[in-house]
């Protein structure tokens, strides 16, 4: 605790933002960091509080040593934040940016204060290290002679492939898309990460050892069994790609598509990149079904891309303001949350269903029917009367995802015995620090699958998650494969 007195005396504060009005014309990121003097302020607002939930199971995913470090910043010592932050996470930059920070929910202070800003703390540590120089690459001291293959880039798979090119192993990683990164490049908006923040990890990876082979869509231009065969090990970190879809009368009017079609083909305009179908909002009514952060992202490209409405449309009752009594203090709380996108222009409207996409007769979309409903005894019941149509030219369908896209790759290895879980998951054997015992398959060790050698991490074994969970999946993977390649050499040498 740098400061006994810290959280009587300051207030928390947020990183400072261009204004709504200027930020939405251009795609940029529109936040900047703490000053130093600032970030030993809100540094000094942690408190000795004995236990830091912050950082255990409720809080962080990757477990984070937030009190040490806000220590360490308060007094002056922040390439040891730095190399602190750095023992538990690759890529703080990721989360500093993308997270929605459990660990301010579990924050001791945020019982009856305003949380350590422990979010923008992380930030500006990073970005800080990155302008000094103190983010080097850190190269092994003996190669293992191992080889091990990872199929996707997201965070889950760079994380496991640091891990363990750091450990000596010799490490490639396989893409699909013309550049790695996954998720990371694709899926998340230039204004909330730029891809220079990315690329700049990317070379440090290179530099440490790490091979990039993109465009690349393991399962069809080169088969699952090849890479068994030809590495020691092969990761499994593809990511849930299968977007939940909403079948209603209308589906198929041209206008209605999921965000991840949306997102993907900004962030790749932005970059340079071909693309052959364009998906613009300019002057058209839009229309997000779903309330998450998938459909955030959305609200803020539509305004970035000049819509002449937003609206956000989210099937269950608006959440409460304040924290309600079935997610107490450490938990994450069900409150309504309002993002930098919402913030830019839109009309969020709760408890409604959509029951119809409306066209006309060339086959284009000009509205939703829809019907305000009531949650009742875990079931929606239409409200009596209660139907609307709303103009729509553009829907934005961001529902969620339900499992790895199974065609090709997952299909192939599926046909070798690797099993699922009910879900439609990658199914791998848990760590003994989690919780979810349905999805074990043997005497296997973590992560690994029902196929010898072949593990999985991420969001592709345990369902659309968060970055900081990715993270923290692909850390625990590598971890794994870093001790199986190690017994195995053991076993080979006796």
């Amino acid at each position: 605790m740098g400061k006994p007195t810290g959280f009587m005396e300051f207030e928390r504060a947020v990183l400072k933002k261009e204004k709504a009005e200027e930020r939405i014309k251009h795609f940029k990121e529109f936040e900047s960091v703490f000053t130093r003097e600032e970030t030993k302020i809100q540094g000094a607002r942690c408190m000795d509080c004995g236990i830091p939930f912050c950082h255990g199971d409720t809080g962080c995913p990757v477990k984070n040593y937030i009190p040490e470090w806000n220590d360490l910043i308060y007094n002056g010592h922040w390439k040891e934040a730095l190399d602190n932050l750095h023992t538990t996470n690759n890529f703080p930059e990721f989360t500093g940016r993308l997270c929605p920070a459990p660990c301010e929910s579990a924050c001791t202070l945020g019982i009856n204060e305003k949380p350590v800003s422990i979010k923008a703390i992380e930030r500006t540590i990073i970005e800080k290290g990155f302008k000094d120089g103190h983010v080097k690459p850190r190269k092994p001291h003996v190669l293992s002679g191992k080889k091990v293959a990872v199929v996707g880039s997201g965070p889950s798979g760079l994380a496991a492939a640091q891990q363990l090119a750091r450990a000596g192993h010799t490490v490639t990683v396989f893409e699909k898309n013309e550049r790695p990164g996954g998720l990371l490049r694709y899926g998340i908006p230039d204004f909330k990460m730029e891809k220079s923040i990315l690329e700049r990890r990317l070379k440090q990876m290179e530099a440490e050892g790490v091979q990039f082979k993109t465009k690349i869509n393991v399962g069809r231009d080169i088969q699952a069994r090849e890479l068994i065969e030809k590495y020691d090990a092969l990761i499994l970190a593809g990511g849930s790609e299968r977007p939940r879809d909403i079948q209603l009368p209308g589906r198929e009017l041209n206008g209605v598509y999921f965000a991840m079609e949306f997102l993907t083909l900004q962030n790749k305009i932005n970059a340079g990149e071909k693309v052959g179908t364009v998906i613009n909002a300019k002057g058209k009514n839009v229309v997000v079904l779903g309330g998450g952060d998938t459909g955030s992202d959305c609200v803020g490209t539509a305004n970035r891309q000049g819509a002449k409405s937003v609206t956000q449309l989210e099937i269950m009752p608006m959440p409460a303001e304040v924290r309600p009594y079935n997610t107490p203090w450490p938990y994450w709380p069900l409150i309504i949350r309002t993002s930098s996108s919402h913030e830019e222009g839109v009309v969020r409207r709760w408890s409604v269903n959509t029951k119809e996409f409306r066209g006309n007769e060339k086959g284009e979309l000009t509205a939703l029917l829809c019907t305000e409903v009531n949650f009742e005894d875990g079931k929606f019941i239409d409200v009596p009367k209660s139907q609307f149509e709303l103009p729509a030219e553009l829907v934005l369908i961001a529902a969620g995802f339900l499992h790895p896209e199974k065609k090709g790759l997952i299909d192939e290895l599926v046909s070798l015995g690797m099993a699922l879980d009910p879900r439609g998951n990658v199914k791998a054997e848990f760590g003994e620090d989690e919780d979810n015992h349905d999805n074990r398959v043997g005497s296997k060790r973590a992560h690994e699958t029902s196929l010898s050698k072949v593990f999985a991490c991420g969001d592709m074994r345990r369902g659309q998650s968060l970055v900081v969970w990715a993270i923290a999946e692909g850390r625990k993977c590598g971890a794994s494969v870093h001790k199986y390649l190690t017994e195995v050499t053991a076993d080979e040498s006796k």
